[in-house]
């Protein structure tokens, strides 16, 4: 059923979460793990279960003695080629004791801009999901260019969760819910509802910011969540530490209502135009 709110999470036919960098790689790689578990509970109660999971490049840098996220696109695309294998066993050796089994999708923005690509795209990942596969997306860094970006993976997702027609998306970040501005600012707020076509525009939700390991932020997060919103989907933004609760319908993070009555998106088209429109 179509996620209305939060509390229809754990009644979803399919869920796609994502989950950024900062979350599952460094000092932090230990999270995969409960993460893991949070979605192996979903998969369970006969949900289906799509992960979207940054981390290539993050996860590959101390395997090329890397302090801090390369600038220079070959090394980066270096660092995802190694990353991505690590990062993908990590996830299976968390899923093993569950019998669960990951299906590695890795797209390009040209993949859901061309219309045969994308077709194959959806067709695959209906597929794994049918065979109770839990499809594991990220961006393919390693041969993905500065102009053919999706240019974070909450976009992505977004993306993705349209493609396949998603019940809700559950966007992971590193703080609880989003506020009316940043969150260590005097006055800053907890937006714990957004209704759909609600006026954004007063809060300051901030630039993307790059850190050493990842890109996101607030803002991108809105805008995403938003883009999947317009679609039906059902959005909560909330930390990677309650991914248990979020997937249990718990009142927690910010809920995107969905648009209660959604035009299907276009089968083809630009991404970056749907982005656009959305000042991504």
């Amino acid at each position: 059923m179509s996620a209305r709110e939060r509390s229809d999470l754990p009644l979803a036919r399919r869920v796609v979460v994502k989950v950024g960098s900062s979350s599952i790689s460094g000092d932090n790689a230990h999270k995969i793990k409960p993460i893991v578990d949070a979605l192996a509970a979903a998969h369970g109660r006969g949900t289906e279960v799509v992960l979207v999971s940054s981390g290539a490049i993050a996860t590959g840098m101390p395997y090329l003695l890397l302090d801090e996220r390369p600038s220079d696109l070959a090394t980066q695309q270096a660092a995802a080629a190694v990353g991505q294998n690590v990062l993908i066993y990590r996830y299976q050796e968390s899923l093993r004791p569950f019998r669960i089994v990951a299906g590695q999708v890795l797209l390009t923005a040209g993949d859901l801009e061309n219309a045969t690509h994308r077709s194959n795209a959806r067709r695959a990942m209906e597929r794994l999901l049918g065979l109770r596969i839990l499809p594991i997306v990220n961006e393919n860094d390693t041969v993905a260019t500065h102009e053919i970006r999706f240019g974070d993976n909450d976009r992505l997702a977004a993306l993705v969760a349209q493609l396949i027609g998603a019940d809700a998306l559950v966007l992971l970040s590193d703080i609880e819910c989003l506020y009316t501005r940043p969150p260590d600012e005097p006055g800053a707020r907890p937006i714990p509802h957004v209704s759909y076509g609600d006026d954004l525009h007063g809060f300051e939700f901030g630039s993307v910011v790059v850190n050493s390991v990842g890109t996101g932020g607030a803002a991108t997060k809105v805008s995403a969540a938003r883009l999947a919103a317009a679609s039906g989907i059902g959005v909560l933004v909330t930390s990677a530490d309650l991914v248990g609760e979020a997937l249990s319908g718990d009142e927690i993070g910010t809920w995107f209502q969905p648009n209660p009555e959604p035009t299907a998106p276009a089968a083809t088209g630009p991404v970056r135009t749907a982005l656009d429109r959305l000042g991504g």
